[in-house]
């Protein structure tokens, strides 16, 4: 059985028995920040900006896994920071991967070929490697050369090895849809596991704030990317529920889902997701009970809402969706095409 197929059924059974139990509110991905040291400082980020005491601060493998007991999601995202900073990364990966989590390790991969030791190969164990675009674009984003020849060369090394490799892309204002066309391209011939692609969300502490895309110009812009594969001309393997990509073209008028991916770190459970920081809770169900959830999405009027498309909200919702009858089968269809 494909991955994500399997991962796919895994988080379907779980959304299906929490209704059961009457759960209105219940967590899809934990994002799971061990640290948030970094060996880059990309322009667009906005998670590293924190005073040193914090960035010397690592969460203990036991730390990540009362959270992942707490939380109870069915697939954990690792970002930071860069996780493989981390100097027990692969404790914690080995204890995520025995619970049975989905896990998807997030890397600039400037370390992931020298770590892969470090990991043994597992279909619920994926590398989600940083790459924005070709060599060009990608060393430019991330404010140093050759870091894109590194991560091709780090995916090679994984894929040799056993490894599921995914790519994670975040589009700005100003991207090229024929370029990006052509680094999807690219992708396909290193033959990874899918790729996620995803707006860039404003933080207001990222240095750069002048290429953050406004919600009308994010459905124009990946309507443009997006048209090849939207046609058939195209078989990109996206690591997405197709409903998402029709959310950022434009097709479906989706809520944000804040709770759906929740956010901990060595600061605690955050308030009220992972892309916003409006202060920190002790324990998930604290955060569950306390956030005012009515004061976040797009339909909340929060200005802070009001342009986000950013996968970590709206694929939750792109999920409880897929659930539908009038879409399981386009959603499961794409799945068993990938398969």
């Amino acid at each position: 059985m494909a991955v994500q197929l399997q991962q796919a059924l895994a988080v379907g059974t779980y959304i299906v028995t929490q209704r059961l139990k009457g759960r209105k509110r219940f967590p899809l991905v934990l994002m799971l920040e061990p640290l948030f040291r970094c060996n880059l400082a990309c322009s667009g980020c906005g998670k590293i900006q924190h005073p040193k005491e914090i960035l010397k601060q690592n969460l203990s493998p036991q730390d990540c896994f009362k959270a992942v007991e707490e939380c109870g999601a069915p697939v954990v995202s690792i970002p930071g920071g860069e996780p493989l900073l981390h100097p027990q990364i692969d404790e914690i990966v080995q204890g995520l991967v025995q619970r049975k989590k989905f896990v998807y390790l997030c890397t600039n991969a400037i370390l992931l070929e020298k770590s892969l030791d470090k990991f043994k190969p597992s279909p619920y164990l994926t590398f989600s490697v940083h790459l924005d675009g070709l060599r060009e674009h990608h060393d430019k984003c991330v404010d140093r050369q050759g870091v894109f020849d590194i991560a091709v060369k780090a995916i090679k090394a994984a894929k040799a090895k056993g490894f599921r490799v995914t790519t994670n892309t975040t589009v700005f204002e100003g991207a090229d849809p024929q370029e990006m066309q052509k680094f999807f391209d690219f992708l396909g011939s290193l033959e990874t596991d899918g790729m996620m692609i995803s707006p860039g969300y404003s933080y207001e502490w990222a240095p750069d704030q002048d290429h953050f895309l406004k919600r009308e110009q994010t459905k124009a812009l990946f309507r443009e990317i997006l048209a090849p594969w939207k046609s058939g001309k195209k078989s990109w393997n996206f690591n997405h529920n197709p409903l998402f990509l029709d959310f950022l073209m434009g097709e479906k008028d989706y809520d944000c889902t804040p709770w759906g991916s929740p956010s901990y770190s060595v600061l605690g459970w955050q308030k009220p997701c992972y892309l916003l920081n409006e202060g920190h809770y002790k324990t998930y169900q604290e955060l569950l009970e306390k956030t005012d959830w009515e004061q976040y999405g797009r339909k909340s009027n929060n200005p802070k809402c009001a342009d986000c498309m950013v996968h970590c909200g709206y694929e939750p919702t792109a999920a409880m969706d897929a659930l539908k009858p009038e879409n399981m089968g386009r959603a499961m269809g794409s799945l068993l095409k990938a398969s």
